[in-house]
């Protein structure tokens, strides 16, 4: 069969850009299931492209390793263990460790396998004398949610902070609940890392009590990287010991976009007038209306609740090279809501909100609800439900809403 090459190396490119373009989707205020699933798709034919291509790809490859093009070493990752090549494979680990940025593409490039293709090899892994393939093997057990039975003392107490600090993030996302013991203990951990997961897994396996302040603390000092688990401690705390953490945050100027986050999150609906009000700025309009919506469940847009963006408005990084800001836009992709609609609405619905209720995406948490939410939800809901099914069932795995979604629609049409 005639190979031609530059089609080859167009797969090689789009299959970077697109695993690149998924790990932001992931997490993204604007995509569903179904969305995932279409981009998932496209990601797949690329990868197919490159399958058919055999031998002739790897050249390509091994120049989007060479130049750390992002999505090299996940794609490289993908063809090795699909072709049973270990001196590749091999090669992409030993890149890992030079370049840790190409870590999570290892491991997310497991998470993407089908279980049956990573049998042997993750087990090789685990048992490696080398620590950067001992983290990457129990991430791989994560990220597929495998509870190989790896999770025994010595990965807990293991010399690498880097494998400890992944044993303890997997103890929680598998639900293992005879890890909970090592999680707790491992709070007073010397490492950060170490320390901050054992926080993570010890509220998604059912203990409570300060560790959950504790966790919100420490989510917040992470900054963006710790919103999620900032969003699990309130998502496990009773609705005072939220409120608790709420006043606190509003004595504090900083704070915000962690009280607005926070309120959403709180779900009571006490808080919407407040939300409401900070519409009105446009610095915090965009997340008080996510906010909103976590509360009553109102997608903005399909109500036509929303509006366009204020003239003369600017965030994240623009055309200005005196300006210092390079942030991205975190409300990027939220829609603008308009104040006087959302005000309308509020007055014409507050009066099926019970005070004294928590509310999640317009009703009171439930398992039902939350598996609902999961189908049918916003990717940044979905993890929300994902953390609730944990937390009203202590010791289940968490579910993985970065999973392909073809894996994902398979498990939710069982559950």
């Amino acid at each position: 069969m005639a190979i031609i090459a530059a089609l080859v190396e167009r797969h090689m490119e789009e299959a970077a850009i697109l695993y690149f373009q998924r790990t932001k989707l992931t997490t993204a205020p604007h995509v569903g299931l179904r969305d995932l699933r279409r981009f998932d798709d496209r990601l797949a034919a690329q990868l197919d492209g490159l399958a058919i291509a055999e031998e002739e790809a790897w050249p390509f490859i091994r120049t989007a390793l060479t130049a750390l093009v992002p999505g090299g070493a996940f794609t490289a990752v993908v063809r090795a263990i699909d072709e049973g090549n270990e001196s590749a494979l091999l090669q992409v680990s030993r890149l890992a460790l030079e370049h840790p940025g190409f870590a999570s593409e290892i491991t997310n490039a497991f998470g993407w396998l089908e279980p049956v293709q990573l049998q042997g090899i993750v087990a090789q892994l685990l048992n490696s004398s080398d620590s950067g393939q001992r983290a990457v093997g129990i991430a791989a057990c994560d990220r597929q949610r495998v509870d190989s039975r790896f999770l025994a003392d010595d990965y807990f107490q293991d010399p690498s902070p880097v494998v400890r600090a992944r044993a303890l993030q997997a103890a929680g996302n598998l639900g293992s609940a005879r890890a909970r013991p090592a999680c707790v203990a491992a709070v007073r951990d010397g490492d950060e890392d170490c320390a901050f997961w054992a926080l993570h897994s010890a509220v998604l396996l059912g203990h409570r009590g300060s560790d959950v302040q504790a966790l919100a603390r420490a989510g917040m000092a992470r900054g963006i990287r710790g919103v999620r688990a900032y969003c699990l401690a309130l998502q496990a705390m009773n609705s005072e010991a939220a409120n608790q953490v709420l006043q606190s945050l509003s004595k504090e100027s900083t704070a915000r976009r962690w009280l607005i986050q926070g309120s959403g999150i709180a779900g009571e609906p006490r808080y919407v007038p407040w939300l409401i009000g900070n519409i009105a700025t446009p610095e915090t309009a965009r997340i008080a209306g996510e906010a909103f919506g976590l509360i009553t469940g109102v997608d903005l847009h399909a109500l036509g609740l929303d509006r366009s963006k204020p003239e003369g408005f600017e965030s994240g990084p623009n055309d200005n090279p005196e300006d210092e800001n390079v942030d991205m836009d975190p409300d990027d992709r939220l829609p603008w809501p308009d104040l006087e609609k959302v005000e309308k609405w509020w007055a014409a619905n507050a009066k099926r909100f019970q005070q004294g209720t928590r509310y999640f995406m317009g009703a009171p948490v439930t398992h039902e609800h939350c598996i609902k939410v999961l189908k049918t939800g916003y990717q940044r809901q979905r993890i929300l439900a994902a953390h609730y099914l944990c937390l009203l069932n202590p010791g289940i795995p968490l579910f993985n809403t970065g999973a392909p979604a073809w894996r994902q629609q398979r498990l939710l049409a069982r559950m």
